[in-house]
């Protein structure tokens, strides 16, 4: 079945910089479009960034310039590379795919963003 395991959060200062890990398995990884989402304390969850099939990558306006997803199809692994960070990105960071049937989540790494 679909599994996918984030890693890498942490507590990081202002400024600082983490790079997330996705592990995904149980489907092929090389024919889907991954994506990164959080969900900061008392907000609904937020498309972070995305990256398709062929490599093309959107971001969320707050994030542009910073973060940026990247995958290794040779790995089964989506990363997030995520630089300057800011206490608003203080949340949990969650890896998703999906297909026509469902979407698929990890369990979540958080990212605490804090002086």
């Amino acid at each position: 079945q679909v599994q996918l395991a984030e890693s890498g959060g942490g507590l990081v200062q202002p400024g600082g910089s983490l790079r997330l890990s996705c592990a995904a398995s149980g489907f092929t990884f090389s024919g889907y479009r991954m994506s990164w989402y959080r969900q900061g304390p008392g907000k609904e969850r937020e498309l972070v960034a995305g990256i398709s099939i062929s490599g093309r990558t959107n971001y969320v306006d707050s994030v542009k310039g910073r973060f940026t997803i990247s995958r290794d199809n040779a790995k089964n692994t989506v990363y997030l590379e995520m630089n300057s960070l800011k206490p608003e990105d203080t949340a949990m960071y969650y890896c998703k795919t999906q297909d026509m049937w469902a979407s698929y989540w990890g369990q979540g790494t958080q990212v605490t963003v804090s002086s």
